[in-house]
């Protein structure tokens, strides 16, 4: 049952972190407008189980105006509220606090700050922690997002590593990850993947849109779009089964995936998730509705 939408308001962001699944950057293009926005929140409306809208990126708050009267046009439609952000408007814990209230004042539900290495590097009094205080004076429901570069886990022995691979971190190899964190990880026989880890896709619980009007299961993965067909009847139509790419990924998982399509591949990957997106990358061509967009794929 779906309860959760998440918008992607902009693939635009003010850095470029290596572990980045949509490949977000200064250069990335594609921000909702307004009635996008609200086009969007009607059709969650009318589907009746979605309980929770968060908006994203991207980085939101660099469409900050946009994003507030979104938050304001979900809470007056009954939807609790949330936010992902790095936190780079938190040049002083005033200035957070200038950022915030009005936040507060619309009575969000969540929002998640990332604080780790990709972000901010060796600074100890760095935007999010800034914001992280800001926030808990205000009284706003706030926890930070803390991921490493991925790495063989301790304690993890030979044997482990032969069998599957322990790897910590909390990186996921989609998206820029897999060109810049991927090097040096241990990896195993591709056809081991033979089902998708994260993702629920007979029955995804939650789904990310994006401007150009894909719903994503998974970051690249879209059930199809929903300026061509009303998110409300995308969603009750949908049958994995049905689905080109999710039909084989529940059936046997990336290996089914590339099998079944004769991709070209490797011998070897670290995760599934890993040879999922390069498979879905080279499939690009021959499923458009579903691959999409290119942005995603290092293609924007």
């Amino acid at each position: 049952m779906l309860t959760g939408l998440h918008f992607l308001l902009s693939y635009k962001c003010d850095s470029e972190c290596d572990h980045c699944f949509v490949y977000s950057g200064p250069q990335a293009t594609g921000t909702f407008t307004l009635a996008q926005v609200k086009d969007a929140l009607s059709e969650a409306a009318r589907i009746g189980t979605v309980e929770m809208v968060y908006f994203e990126g991207g980085e939101p708050f660099l469409f900050y105006p946009l994003m507030l009267e979104g938050i304001r046009t979900a809470r007056d439609l009954g939807f609790k509220t949330g936010i992902v952000t790095n936190a780079y408007w938190a040049t002083s814990e005033e200035d957070a606090e200038l950022w915030l209230r009005p936040l507060r004042d619309l009575g969000l539900s969540d929002m998640s700050i990332s604080d780790d290495a990709f972000h901010y590097e060796g600074e100890d009094a760095s935007p999010a922690r800034r914001a992280l205080s800001a926030a808990g004076r205000l009284g706003l429901p706030c926890g930070s997002i803390s991921i490493d570069q991925p790495r063989i886990e301790e304690g993890a022995d030979e044997e482990q590593l032969r069998g599957k691979s322990v790897i910590a971190g909390g990186a996921v190899l989609r998206g820029r990850a897999v060109e810049k964190l991927a090097a040096g990880l241990p990896r195993r026989p591709w056809q081991e993947f033979t089902e998708c880890p994260d993702e629920d896709l007979r029955n995804p619980g939650r789904v990310h849109l994006d401007s150009y009007g894909n719903v994503h299961l998974c970051q690249g993965l879209s059930m199809g779009n929903m300026w061509d067909v009303p998110l409300s009847q995308l969603v009750s139509q949908y049958d994995a089964d049905l689905h080109p790419v999710c039909r084989p990924l529940l059936q046997g998982g990336p290996a089914q995936l590339v099998a079944e399509y004769e991709v070209s591949h490797e011998d070897a990957y670290v995760d599934a998730c890993h040879l999922c997106y390069l498979a879905r990358r080279a499939l690009l061509d021959s499923f458009p509705q579903y691959l999409a967009p290119g942005q995603v794929y290092g293609l924007g």
